[in-house]
């Protein structure tokens, strides 16, 4: 698509951390803990944290999948020491 100059314009690939909180429906302070634990998929770019979209969509399924992989705790025997 080409923009009022006649300049082809840029599709961004990537989210700054509000961005990409308000697209998981977290706090922006959530993201950054998560993004410090590595526990969720980011790229360092100097002191800023980048997200993909892709790679967050592949994040929210493998987390969906482990949620439901996941025995219930309810109604298991477990040992008390």
């Amino acid at each position: 698509m080409d923009n009022l100059q006649g300049q082809a314009s840029v599709e961004r690939i990537t989210m700054s951390a509000k961005e990409a909180a308000a697209y998981l429906g977290i706090s922006y302070w959530l993201i950054l803990e998560m993004a410090k634990r590595h526990e969720i998929p980011y790229i360092a770019c100097g002191s800023r944290k980048l997200f993909r979209k892709e790679a967050l969509d592949k994040w929210m399924e493998e987390q969906e999948k482990k949620a439901l992989e996941r025995p219930s705790q309810y109604g298991v025997l477990r040992k008390i020491y």
